[in-house]
């Protein structure tokens, strides 16, 4: 009975070595599937001559994107345009390839439909998981140059807005060029801004908690919207974030010049879109387009981000120098190594990542 008590007991030691041996395999296996963001993927050939010094992650997405060998857009009619590839199917693409699982966002979507002149838009609506309502709630804005793009293109930026700032997002798909001129976007814009301040009650959203946010050409979306509610003297945003925004008619600037080719967006692509959503080029000194010459007084405080490689660096940089002049409290961000479309990447690049944990921690400041 000894011996077979010592057999059992070993039987038993292999046993239960077995399975933690088993469950700390599998859990390495899981936890290979969730590699931080670029640790693995990395570019295939040299750096462009356009961009000497772009960070490896932030050029494997580029480099992803060109291999799809789409037409440059200033050679297409906007439709065609709009079939192009974007950044987020490169990242896509790149996690599928690379065999990384990203997390999936702790945010539940709804849409609605929000009556506008002379028409309807669309609104992906996204709620937090986490939290108790009633919650902050955000208006973002696409980017896309006001004629191509769209809510699905800018899914990452909004839901991760949503996540970690723990708020509401309303993502707006405002009516585009060149089917619909300047001020068409902008007037959506601030409508669908006025209809979430009259829908707070079915967002579970605190009504004093209200704040804007946008991309590129959304980033110029939403400081027209602060400017609009000031004027009107209705609710004005707690908060404006503008990640790369739109906000001048210099076409001689000095990222102009140093980033006229730089990709996703270069030089011939701005007057493309401007040309597409302008009714005629002079209206690019308006100051609804050309932020820098708006009053830009009794804003919200604002946090702009900006990417090193993009020829609208300039014009960000020009516009915190305004803000801050008309007592605007700012927080300005330049992310090294980085081009125009970089904030919704952080499933590969850093820098991406740790931009959206400062929008989200100016956010929560602003909404306490």
């Amino acid at each position: 009975m000894q011996i077979n008590n010592k057999r059992s007991s070993t039987l038993k030691a292999a046993f239960i070595a077995l399975i933690a041996f088993t469950s700390v395999s599998i859990f390495s296996c899981t936890q290979d599937h969730q590699v931080p963001p670029g640790s693995s993927i990395d570019p295939k050939g040299p750096k462009p001559a356009w961009a000497p010094d772009i960070h490896d992650e932030m050029w494997a997405v580029i480099e992803k994107l060109l291999s799809y060998g789409d037409t440059p857009i200033p050679q297409l009619t906007p439709q065609q345009a709009r079939m192009n590839h974007t950044v987020k199917d490169a990242v896509t693409d790149l996690l599928a390839e690379n065999n990384i699982t990203a997390p999936a966002p702790q945010v539940d979507t709804t849409g609605a439909d929000i009556d506008v002149a002379g028409g309807k838009v669309h609104a992906r609506i996204y709620t937090p998981r986490a939290g108790t309502a009633p919650y902050p709630v955000i208006v973002y804005y696409h980017g896309g140059g006001w004629v191509i793009a769209g809510i699905d293109v800018y899914d990452a930026s909004a839901a991760a807005l949503s996540e970690q700032v723990g708020a509401v997002v309303v993502s707006v798909g405002y009516r585009k060029g060149p089917e619909f001129k300047f001020p068409t976007a902008h007037n959506d814009a601030f409508t669908a801004y006025q209809w979430v301040l009259a829908h707070t009650d079915m967002l579970k959203a605190n009504p004093a908690k209200v704040g804007v946010a946008g991309e590129s050409a959304g980033g110029n979306l939403a400081a027209n919207v602060s400017i609009r509610a000031r004027d009107a003297k209705i609710t004005l945003p707690k908060h404006q974030l503008l990640v790369y925004p739109v906000a001048n008619s210099d076409t001689m600037s000095t990222s102009y010049k140093q980033y006229y080719n730089a990709k996703p967006l270069d030089v011939p692509s701005l007057y493309w879109f401007l040309g597409h959503y302008l009714n005629n080029i002079s209206e690019a000194k308006d100051p609804r387009i050309s932020l820098v010459a708006a009053d830009l007084k009794g804003l919200p405080s604002t946090t702009i981000i900006a990417a090193q490689i993009d020829p609208l660096t300039t014009e960000g940089m020009l516009l915190n120098e305004k803000l801050q002049a008309a007592d605007v409290q700012t927080t300005y961000q330049l992310y090294a190594g980085t081009t125009h479309e970089f904030f919704g990447t952080a499933a590969i690049v850093p820098e991406a990542k740790q931009a959206q944990a400062l929008a989200a921690s100016r956010f929560k400041e602003a909404f306490k």
